[in-house]
This record gives C-alpha cells, structure tokens and sequence, in this order.
C-alpha cells in the first residue's frame, strides 16, 4: 500500500458478486487491484450483479476493494431516453454520497457515471484523475456524450490528470500520454519463452480475442479466412470471447464454407488466453475503434504477428516494422495481410521478434508504478512517498 487514502472509483462495467466476493471483466479486474495496491481502501461504485460471473471474469485479487451499486439507466429509443432522464437525480445523489466518503476519485470514461463523475467530482475532491478507457482522438459517428467528457476532461473545470492512449499534439498539461497491461512480471517472462519458441509448421493459426460485437469486425475475419490459399498447412481461426454476434458469426462461418476452419471457444480465463497466445501464428484485431487494444499487445508479447487498424493507438503501437495495419471493414486488405504472412514466414518472424521486444516491456508492476508517479506528480504530493519495492519516490 502507498497511499493511506480512501479511493473511490466510478465506472459503468458490470460486477459481480458471487459467494460474498467481487468478479469482473479480466482485464478491469487486474487494473483495480493494482488501485488496491496503492490505496489503503477502495470503492467501485458501478453496476452490481448477483450470481455466477462468466467466464471472462476474475476474481479481485485485493481485499480492500468493495463494490456498491449505482442504479442502471441507459438504452436506445425515445423512451430508454425518458427513463434515463427519469432515474437521473437518484444517481447524482447515490455517487454524490459515495464521494463524500472519498478522499481521492477516479473515474473511467466514457460512460454515464464517468460524465456524472466529471461534473461532480471537483465539488467534493481535490485529488482527481480520470482514464478514457477508448480512442481519445475524434471520430466519424462518435456519440456526442463521448466528446462532451472529452471536452470536460480538458477543460479548467476538471483541471485533473487524465491518461489517454496514446500521444497526441495540441493536448492541454492534465491530459497524459499513458499504457495500460494485465501481464506480471512472471507472465511477461512466459511471453519471452513463447517469443522464441517455434510454432507448428503444419498448422496456419489465426487469432481473435474479444467481445463479439459488430465495431469488432471479426466478420470481416472470417471474409478474410475465406480466401486464404496455405499450401501444405491447415488453417485454423480461433475466436476466444463472447457477445451478441456470436450466432450471426457461427452462421457466416458456415456459409463462406469455413466452419471446419474456425473454433469458437467462447469466454476464456485468463491463463487459458495467455495459451492460446503461445499457439497462435498471427493476432488480427480488426476493430472499427480502439485505445490501449491489450489483446494486441499481448500477442506482441507473446511473438504472434499482429494485424489491426488505422485506430487509436494501434499506428503507434504497430508502427516501425511491428505489424500490419489495415483499413477498417476491409476483408481483401485483411486477407492480402493474412496471406502475406503465410507466404513469407522468415519475415513475419522477424516482425514478431521486434513486436515482442516492444511490448515486453509493459506489465502490471509498472502500471503500478507509472500512475503512482502521476498523482505524485498532478497532485503535488510534498511527502516522500515509497515505492512498492522500498525506494522513495523522486
């Protein structure tokens, strides 16, 4: 622990409370214990669900994280809207008492508690940072409540540390450049082995990991698999993740004549992700927007050829010869990508190798680290504050 403060965290992601302990989404999970590690006391007030969490979901590590509920209000069409309206004063009161118990605040947007968070947060704390958890860069369709939070995060108002993904030019002093990781130090050096390590030389094997959701374009994967020619290999896509396109993706798998080709393995945890890292030839993340896409810097860690899109911080993090990058929704691009890989292994090997150098080197350990120096730093902390390891803080 470093910070002998109360933290309160205000999302909008689903928990779950399962024989009197919190799960959530993986990835979420391991990111707040590492809140926990830093804080003497956490709170997540969000949405809270009884019962059986899925399988995607972990356990928090940390005891000192406690999750209370915050009433749902969302949805499309007229009357969602009304609803949403409806239900608005009882949520500004439920995060307005659970501020008044915070001694610091975070909050991940964007989202509805994360707006409600940013327009009451300043009124109760001083000690405010925040994370825009997706692309910070505008978009084509990007909803306007999206780019309201942006606007409040860089404005006077907020007037807080914000970490984005990425680096970006013309940004105000609060907004920083920042990277987010679910691997340990022990995992990272796992990604190390498997770097190295030969893959099968008969199977071609593709990857997807994440949501099935229609911005995930795996659509578009499975157009793109279609048109594969791998002489001497079996091609092999896997699709690890749940979400409401899996029937309709099943369906097309079937009518391009690929369901013998592609395995869907649903909601995975996340040792067995980590596995099918190890497995996989190439990683194709093919999404319509992204931020900090972890399932990509993961297969870079783990020496898979990367494959994504001209989104959020994905240029960045593929750039200088470190993967392909490919046109959103663009399956003969996708497939071009796909089969220059297979053509040219000696290639694509090289690529993985400075991949994995790149992204081996962020892990949870110096998540930790690099936003305890944020809030010393934004916060205009006096006291000499130690680090997890002993040492003291600059």
């Amino acid at each position: 622990m470093i910070f002998p403060r109360k933290l309160l965290v205000v999302t909008r992601v689903d928990h779950y409370l399962h024989q009197g302990r919190y799960y959530a989404y993986t990835p979420y999970a391991r990111e707040i214990d590492v809140w926990a590690e830093l804080f003497g006391d956490v709170t997540v007030a969000g949405t809270l669900r009884r019962g059986v969490p899925p399988a995607d979901c972990s356990l928090f590590a940390q005891r000192n994280v406690r999750v209370v509920p915050v009433e749902e209000a969302g949805g499309d069409g007229l009357k969602a809207k009304f609803l949403q309206l409806f239900a608005l004063p009882g949520i500004l009161f439920q995060v307005a008492k659970y501020m008044r118990g915070a001694d610091a605040i975070h909050t991940r947007c964007p989202c509805d508690l994360g707006l409600v968070t940013l327009l009451l947060g300043p009124l109760f704390s001083r000690k405010l940072i925040a994370k825009y958890a997706t692309q910070w860069l505008p978009y084509a369709g990007e909803p306007s409540a999206w780019r309201f939070q942006r606007f409040l995060l860089r404005s006077k108002w907020w007037n807080s540390p914000v970490t984005v993904y990425g680096r970006w030019p013309d940004q105000p002093a609060n907004v920083v450049p920042f990277f987010t990781s679910m691997l340990t130090e022990e995992q990272i050096g796992q990604a190390r082995s498997a770097a190295v390590r030969p893959r099968d030389p008969d199977v071609y094997r593709i990857l997807f990991v994440g949501r099935l959701s229609a911005s995930k374009n795996v659509d578009v994967l499975l157009r793109a698999v279609a048109t594969l020619n791998v002489p001497n290999r079996a091609v092999e896509c896997v699709v690890v993740g749940e979400g409401p396109e899996e029937e309709k993706l099943r369906n097309l798998a079937a009518e391009l004549r690929v369901g013998h080709q592609v395995k869907f393995l649903g909601g995975l945890s996340f040792n067995d992700v980590l596995s099918q890292y190890e497995e996989a030839d190439v990683l194709v993340l093919a999404s319509n927007i992204e931020g900090w896409p972890k399932a990509v810097a993961e297969g870079m860690a783990f020496g898979c050829v990367c494959i994504g899109t001209e989104r959020g911080m994905m240029p960045q993090m593929l750039g200088e010869g470190r993967g392909f990058l490919v046109p959103p929704r663009d399956p003969v691009a996708l497939g071009k990508a796909l089969q220059q890989i297979a053509d040219q292994p000696e290639e694509a090997r090289a690529m993985a190798r400075c991949a994995a150098e790149w992204a081996q080197r962020y892990s949870l350990e110096g998540l930790r680290e690099a936003l305890r120096q944020v809030m010393i730093e934004h916060w205009q902390l006096k006291t000499r504050i130690p680090s997890p390891s002993g040492r003291g803080a600059p």
